[in-house]
This record gives structure tokens, C-alpha cells and sequence, in this order.
């Protein structure tokens, strides 16, 4: 009997179909215990299968902790929450040592115990509250995927994944984030009210004996598997250059060069984004593709993504502050005068060629 090496070998669409069919899962078991959301829980997953990591900023109470817990049971990933104050110290994130007497050699000896950043899925509840010194910690935790204690390293457990969460309108006994540490973040995710019908089960399950049951879908190793699948999605040269059009067009012209960016990005904005940004529009569009059913991502797919990608790494001006612009106007304006040859604005077509940038 011949063997069959399509069941050894499955194929791309197969793949994606088995990636798609385990996401349906997910959606599923967090809906058991967050009642709508559905953007924000696919952009969470988005940033989980890229290896990305997710600021989910909202005002108090809209389930933002309990969707972090509960993607994290729904993985069957350890989890750890940090709650962010203003007298958090590095060695609280990332561990500290201490002195052991060895019951052996009756000698002391140091041993690291390891903080909470040793963890698949990491909750940063709050991080604007704690000063840079904390915030740089966990920034190179992020960053490395390693801590480094007293001339050792010492690696995170992939996959590793930090939810942050910040509130938008209390802003006093805060410590903004760094341009620098905002960039780490793959998606800024905004979390709105709930709508009137959603709110309605939200309190008919809370005050009542509701119990949730939670069944774990994926493990690290299948995550690990999506995460290196997302990166084999091809994607053409003309949707790469149409994800730089947008980025490079946000950035401002070298002194003495003329700025040949939009109208209204000479208006509002100030500074633009960087190269990591280009990065994310391309991962966030291949798995965005996956999760659609497709092998191959498209302009579209850029489109949907730019406003988490872009909109924490645009910095307006007071202008901006003065109209109430947001970056997301900013980043919807942006889409309609670009294309993928490049931009139906006259005016953008030499800032998106690279030639002033």
C-alpha cells in the first residue's frame, strides 16, 4: 500500500486550515468568560502568532485583566501578573539573588530566584505607573527574551508574550512610556465600551453563579508551530513597498530638504514611525491572511493592521492636541491617498518613492 505523504506532509492551505479551525476554538473558549471584544481578542491573538507583544489601553473595567487570564488558560501557557505601582523595583519583574548556605559544603553560596517575567504570558497591569528604571527592565526582557543576573543569563520559556495594559484618562502619579519601549509593542489595542446587548449579558453574568469552564486549545510547542508558520506566508514586493509607503510617508524630511509629505501630515504630526513599524504591518498582515484562510497576504491585509501598528508610534503636535485629531485620523487619511503604485496625491508621490525621506 503506497504511502500517503499528504498525512505526513500536509500542505500550506492544510496548515492554514488547521490554524484557522484552532482560532475559531480559541474565540470560542474566551467568549465563555468575555462577552464581546471580538477586534481586540483577534488582534491579541494576531500579536500571540507573531511573536509580538500587545498595549491594551482602556478605561477601568472593561475586562481587560480578565481576557489576559483567560487567553492564557485557553493556551495552556503559565501566566503571571504584575500589577504596576510606583515603588516597583527592577528585581521585582525580573528576580533578584540571594545568599544560600549549602547543606553539603555548609558554604554560602548565591542562587537566583526568579521573578514573574518567567512566564509564557505576562501581564503588565498599569505600566505607565512605575518610574523608567522598572519600565527599562521589562523593556529588555521584551526586547532579548533573557534576564541577566549578576553576569548570568538567564532565558525566558518561549514563547513568551506581554500583555500591557495602561488607563487613557487618569494620567497623574504616571510615568509616560518611552518612545523607545512603546515601539517594542507590536499592536496598540484600543478597548472600548461594550455595546448595550453585550453590556446586558456582562451583568446578567457577573451577579449571578455563572462559573466559567475553560478548555485549553493550544500548547507552547503548537504555538511555536503558528508562530514559524506566520513568518513562511509569502507576500509580493509591491504590498512590502505599499507597507513602506505608509511608514516612510509619516517620517519627516532630513534638514534642509523640502517636506513633501500630505497636507495634513505637515499639519498634525511631528514625528513619524520607524523601521519596526514596516516590520509589523508585514507580520501583522501575513497572519492576518492565515487566520482569513489564505497563503498569501495582500494590500488589504496592510490596511487592516495599520491603525494598531501606526498610531503609538505617530507623535503629533500641539496642532493636533488643538483640532482633536487622533493618530487614527491621521492613519485613515493616510490609507486613502496611498495605493500600492504608490499615492493618488499628487503631493505624496515623491515622499512615498524615498526619494526626500
Amino acid at each position: 500500500m503506497p504511502n500517503d505523504d499528504r498525512s505526513e506532509n500536509p500542505s500550506s492551505q492544510e496548515l492554514i486550515d488547521q490554524v484557522r479551525d484552532a482560532s475559531a476554538k480559541l474565540r470560542e473558549q474566551v467568549a465563555k468568560a468575555v462577552v464581546g471584544q471580538d477586534e481586540v481578542v483577534e488582534q491579541v491573538f494576531m500579536c500571540l502568532f507573531t511573536r509580538g507583544h500587545a498595549l491594551l489601553v482602556g478605561v477601568p473595567g472593561l475586562a481587560k485583566t480578565l481576557l489576559v487570564s483567560t487567553v492564557a488558560k485557553t493556551l495552556n501557557l503559565a501566566f503571571n501578573r504584575i500589577q504596576f505601582t510606583p515603588d516597583l523595583m527592577p528585581s521585582d519583574i525580573t528576580g533578584t539573588e540571594v545568599i544560600e548556605e549549602n547543606r553539603d559544603t555548609g558554604r554560602r553560596e548565591l542562587r537566583f530566584v526568579k521573578g514573574p517575567v518567567f512566564a509564557n504570558v505576562l501581564l503588565a497591569d498599569e505600566i505607565n505607573r512605575t518610574p523608567p528604571k522598572t519600565q527599562a527592565a521589562l523593556l529588555e526582557a521584551m526586547q532579548e527574551n533573557h534576564v541577566t543576573a549578576g553576569g548570568i543569563r538567564h532565558d525566558i520559556p518561549q514563547p513568551f508574550f506581554v500583555l500591557a495594559t495602561q488607563n487613557p484618562i487618569e494620567q497623574e502619579g504616571t510615568y509616560p512610556l518611552p518612545e523607545a519601549q512603546l515601539d517594542r509593542f507590536m499592536f496598540m489595542i484600543h478597548v472600548g465600551y461594550p455595546t448595550e446587548d453585550h453590556e446586558l449579558e456582562i451583568v446578567k453574568r457577573t451577579t449571578g453563579r455563572h462559573k466559567t469552564e475553560l478548555e485549553p486549545v493550544l500548547d507552547a510547542q503548537k504555538i511555536e508551530q503558528i508562530q514559524g508558520l506566520v513568518r513562511d506566508v509569502p507576500i509580493a514586493d509591491h504590498v512590502v513597498r505599499y507597507a513602506l509607503h505608509l511608514v516612510r510617508a509619516t517620517r519627516r524630511p532630513k534638514q534642509g530638504q523640502d517636506d513633501h509629505r500630505p497636507d495634513f501630515l505637515q499639519q498634525y504630526l511631528n514625528w513619524g514611525a520607524g523601521p519596526r513599524a514596516s516590520q509589523h504591518l508585514i507580520l501583522g498582515a501575513k497572519v492576518r491572511a492565515i487566520l482569513d484562510g489564505r497563503t498569501h497576504a495582500t494590500p488589504d491585509d496592510i490596511g487592516a493592521v495599520a491603525a494598531p501598528v501606526l498610531r503609538h508610534r505617530l507623535i503629533l503636535n500641539f496642532n493636533a492636541e488643538a483640532d482633536n485629531v487622533t493618530p487614527d485620523d491621521l492613519i485613515e487619511q493616510l490609507i486613502e491617498v496611498t495605493d500600492i503604485g504608490g499615492a493618488s496625491d499628487p503631493q505624496a508621490q515623491q515622499v512615498l518613492r524615498g526619494d526626500e525621506v
